[in-house]
Formats: C-alpha cells, sequence, structure tokens
C-alpha cells in the first residue's frame, strides 16, 4: 500500500486539468526532454516545502521515494542538469497562471471552514519572512557576509487564505520598516506579532481609520498617569 504523505495530500488539492490545459496553451512539453511540465512543478513544490538547497537536493529528494511518486502524478524525478536546464528554458508563465487559475476557487470551495468573527470588517493578517538566495546568483540580494537573502512582507486576506499584497524588499528590512509601502483599506482590521509594534507605523495606520491587534514587545514598559 502506498503510504500517503502530507506532501502528496497537498498535491492532491491541485486541479490536473486546468494545468494540461494551459500546458497546451503555452507549448510547454514540446523538447521536454523526458521531464515534463507536471514533473517540474512538482519538483519545484519538493524544492519548497522540503527545504531544499541545490538541485542536487531536489534530484535526490525525488529519486529517494521513487516508489512513492504514483500518487504525486507520474511523477519522473529530474537529474540535476534536466531540471537546471528546465528552470532556464520553461516559461515562467504557465506557472504564473496556473496560480491566478487555482486561486479562483482554492479555498472558496464548498466545505471550507472558516473561523467567523462577530466583528463585520475585513481582517487582514500581516507577516515577513526571508528568503535566502544564492549570492554567488544574486549579488544584489547582499544580506551578510557569505549570504544572500530578501524579505517577502505578506498581508493575508483571512476571508480567502490568500495574499491581498506582497512587497519584496532586501533581507536586511525590518519587518516594521517593510510595513510602511503597504497599501490598507480604511476600517480593516489588522492582526500583525510583537515586530510591527512601532508607535510611528501605528500612528499612521490610525490616522488613516485602520484599526490593529498588535502583540506588546515583552521590554515595553507601560506607565499609568492620574491626573491631579
Amino acid at each position: 500500500m502506498t503510504k500517503i504523505t502530507l506532501f502528496a495530500q497537498i498535491i492532491q488539492r491541485l486541479d490536473r486539468s486546468i494545468f494540461n490545459k494551459l500546458v497546451k496553451e503555452h507549448s510547454t512539453d514540446k523538447h521536454h526532454k523526458g521531464f515534463d511540465s507536471w514533473s517540474h512543478l512538482i519538483s519545484m513544490l519538493f524544492c519548497h516545502f522540503g527545504k531544499s538547497q541545490s538541485l542536487r537536493d531536489i534530484s535526490n529528494g525525488l529519486r529517494s521515494a521513487t516508489g512513492n511518486l504514483n500518487h504525486l502524478g507520474n511523477v519522473h524525478p529530474p537529474t540535476k542538469s534536466n531540471l537546471g536546464y528546465q528552470n532556464k528554458h520553461r516559461t515562467y508563465e504557465l506557472f504564473r497562471d496556473y496560480y491566478y487559475n487555482l486561486s479562483k476557487h482554492l479555498g472558496q470551495q464548498a466545505g471550507f471552514k472558516q473561523v467567523k468573527f462577530r466583528i463585520k470588517s475585513k481582517i487582514l493578517l500581516l507577516d515577513a519572512t526571508t528568503i535566502s538566495l544564492c549570492l554567488s546568483l544574486f549579488d544584489w540580494a547582499k544580506y551578510k557576509t557569505k549570504k544572500g537573502a530578501v524579505k517577502m512582507h505578506t498581508l493575508l486576506d483571512f476571508g480567502g487564505n490568500l495574499p491581498a499584497y506582497v512587497n519584496i524588499t532586501d533581507g536586511k528590512t525590518a519587518d516594521n520598516k517593510g510595513a510602511y509601502d503597504i497599501p490598507l483599506i480604511k476600517n480593516s482590521v489588522v492582526v500583525a506579532d510583537r515586530f510591527y509594534n512601532d508607535f510611528s507605523l501605528l500612528n499612521i495606520w490610525d490616522s488613516k481609520g485602520v484599526f490593529f491587534v498588535v502583540r506588546l514587545q515583552r521590554k515595553l514598559k507601560i506607565y499609568n498617569y492620574k491626573r491631579k
């Protein structure tokens, strides 16, 4: 019996028919050298979920699970050179269009359970994450002496579980500094962690009619002044 992993369960949520239609539109399976578009997609998703650091990690990781790839949709584990070739030559438009097609119905399907609050305002979740990059390939993404990175500041729409806005900065940008450029909706509610406890930022949100729920910093001192 094939072992169904968490990764496989996520892959099963992808609509293969939509992907096949886009493959025909973009003609991305011509001259694919035994590594078709679907295998390419699964390989790159495996890269993110497996936190692979190189093409070799992706190739070896998928090859080690050769007996358990049937439930991923007839995936062919790539060689290091083949994966690098397709990353360079296969058009990104296929994966971009597939993302927008999936965003129309994923998270909006019948049976999707969403926590309901009494407030009727739009709820937005704000957070940032650092994405490591190879400094030898992306020399502009200087983060540390021998490491490259960018930081992605994401505003997530709680109602649809999809990003409402993404701001990508250099890796050294603080979470709160990257939030200054994020557009917000009046009367919306922003939920963020303690890294956004920036009074200048909160003042801007307040002046624009935006409500917020932000965790307090541990070292924050609150004084209670009594009127005489």
